[in-house]
């Protein structure tokens, strides 16, 4: 049955923008690539083709890193089908065919927003530098549980949910298996956001991964993208946000389940029975690490958190300055209709 499932193909995270759109259409025939200084213009496109095809097949849509109310692409896997921002466009893509959308719309596009951009790239470079800063912390904060954990407890807690997981699934010995790089959440001009719960409700079983800094949460869930790749299967993987090196999320769709990083901040909690708690810390870290801990712990949480507050504040003036570049454009609807039209008629016949 057609349907949508939403995600994030980039991120502004430690390492700067992040950008995954390749692994997700690297066997497409057709990239359309909107141009146009308006976010809100080329979103409105995107909109009408997903109104288009939603009853007919299932649409991947990509939201923005930029803010909640754009999107930075619609895929139609079926059709092998992109159709993205130009912010996500990248060399060499299949099929790939510009757009410039100014050819549409008879606005007037002479006002200079030059010094509008300029500042825009500063204030996201200073975002991504905060955001290094505090990953640099973080990773102090990963010693304090690095030095108290049990790492054979660790092998055998991963042992056994393999066993458990993957014990009575047949291999896929004729099939070549993907792994598909995305986000499900992105640092943004709106806050740290995320569609975890959008996901979730697509599977029948979620491991929710409990654990500290330096338990091995991401580690832990790269060997489950590895076990469930050798039995050939297709392999859904969500990079974190803040550190793009590391992972948050395995999902596999054939098995219908998934393992997310559940801790702040994004932090969930079972509902129903084939929702199951997996926690590292309480099975192979040595007890009362916390408390013994614990004015370090606090103080390198708190400092931290306060430099990925700075770059969210740098990001929420980026966002203050794009709204005020998207009020000079107007979406009009009947060009939107042309431009779908020319999408449709010329380009997917």
């Amino acid at each position: 049955m057609p349907n949508k499932q939403g995600y994030y193909v980039s991120g502004n995270t430690a390492e700067g923008f992040v950008n995954f759109l390749s692994s997700n259409t690297s066997n497409f025939h057709h990239h359309i690539i909107l141009k146009h200084p308006s976010y809100k213009i080329k979103t409105a496109i995107m909109q009408e083709i997903i109104c288009e095809y939603e009853n007919d097949f299932t649409i991947e849509v990509l939201y923005s890193s930029v803010g909640k109310e754009f999107l930075e692409g619609v895929i139609i896997r079926d059709k092998k089908l992109a159709v993205i921002d130009e912010r996500i466009a990248i060399p060499n893509l299949n099929g790939a065919f510009e757009l410039d959308l100014t050819l549409f719309f008879a606005q007037d596009l002479s006002t200079n927003i030059s010094e509008e951009n300029t500042e825009l790239i500063r204030l996201t470079q200073q975002a991504y530098n905060h955001f290094a800063t505090g990953l640099s912390i973080h990773d102090d904060l990963e010693t304090v549980y690095i030095q108290e954990m049990d790492f054979a407890k660790a092998d055998t807690l991963f042992t056994n949910f393999i066993t458990s997981l993957l014990g009575e699934v047949p291999k896929k010995e004729d099939k070549k298996p993907t792994i598909t790089k995305r986000l499900f959440g992105t640092n943004t001009k709106d806050g740290v956001v995320n569609v975890v719960p959008e996901i979730l409700k697509q599977l029948n079983t979620k491991y929710f991964l409990k654990g500290r800094a330096g338990t091995g949460k991401s580690t832990f869930m790269k060997k489950v993208m590895e076990a469930c790749h050798e039995y050939g299967y297709d392999v859904e993987l969500y990079h974190c946000s803040f550190d793009p090196k590391s992972v948050d999320m395995v999902l596999v769709r054939d098995l219908s389940f998934c393992i997310f990083d559940s801790t702040d901040p994004h932090e969930f909690f079972p509902k129903s029975s084939n929702e199951i708690i997996i926690d590292i810390y309480e099975e192979a870290v040595t007890p009362g690490t916390d408390e013994k801990y614990a004015y370090e712990i606090e103080n390198l949480n708190s400092r931290y958190k306060s430099f990925m507050k700075k770059g969210i504040q740098e990001l929420k003036q980026a966002g203050e300055i794009i709204q005020k570049v998207e009020e000079q454009f107007i979406v009009d609807s009947r060009e939107i209709e042309k431009v779908k039209s020319f999408i449709l008629g010329r380009i997917l016949v």
